[in-house]
């Protein structure tokens, strides 16, 4: 998660469709693992960790990201979550890299240096940006490096060293919409335009459809591997 777009939303993060919508499929994609600790790799506020405190049995969560000014400690729903720029080895059984390795310029050697910090059997579940023809300048803004398609960020999950359990894209109902409205602001093949948010606060009406459409997407979150504005990937330490 990137703490700009936090800047931009503010309090109101967890009420945004976007990222209400997000943390839906999140806890859909998770369901069944039941994690008790989570690892949280560039988790900016810790918006998707705090979802799992307060809506599974994730008893802590360890949030890492470099932009913390110093390290610091709270409790979610009662459950401790730390916050620190780096980490050695970690017990946890679910990694999380919500929107992260978009960011760095080696993604695989990201993934593999978490990978070699967590036991065996250990989860990561990984969202990043989809399809490259979708590039504008929210990329730009954001500081991403690029986008990917599904087959893209499950080969660099396997050159990691971990095993696909599964992989779908997410906001595949929008998609349509988001395309056209690239193609509209003339973004489409081109990387020379000016760095900016697309992400904002809208009406209740706007938000309230936006979050309606999303969750019927959510029930084909698991065989879409189509289009989507989200790929997710799921993944376990062999």
């Amino acid at each position: 998660m990137d703490l700009k777009e936090e800047e931009i939303l503010g309090e109101d993060i967890s009420e945004h469709w976007y990222y209400r919508s997000k943390a839906s499929a999140l806890l859909d994609y998770v369901k069944e693992l039941n994690p008790q600790s989570v690892l949280d790799v560039g988790a900016g506020s810790g918006f998707f960790s705090k979802e799992l405190l307060k809506k599974t049995e994730a008893k802590e969560a360890l949030c890492i990201d470099t932009s913390y000014p110093s390290e610091r400690d709270e409790l979610v729903n009662g459950k401790a979550i730390r916050y620190c720029t780096h980490s050695g080895p970690v017990d946890a059984d679910l990694v999380l890299m919500m929107d992260v390795l978009e960011h760095v310029d080696n993604d695989v050697s990201l993934l593999s240096e978490y990978t070699d910090k967590v036991s065996a059997g250990t989860h990561f579940l990984i969202t990043v940006p989809a399809f490259t023809f979708l590039w504008s300048g929210h990329d730009i803004f954001l500081g991403h490096k690029r986008r990917y398609t599904l087959k893209e960020i499950e080969r660099v999950v396997e050159k990691a060293g971990l095993i696909v359990e599964h992989g779908s894209y997410y906001f595949g109902l929008i998609f349509p919409l988001a395309a056209v409205l690239r193609l509209l602001d003339g973004n489409l093949g081109s990387r020379g335009y000016t760095p900016r948010s697309q992400l904002k606060n809208h009406s209740l009406i706007t938000n309230a459809t936006l979050t309606s459409i999303c969750t019927v997407d959510i029930l084909f979150l698991h065989i879409n591997r189509l289009a989507g504005l989200t790929a997710f990937c799921l993944a376990r330490k062999p």
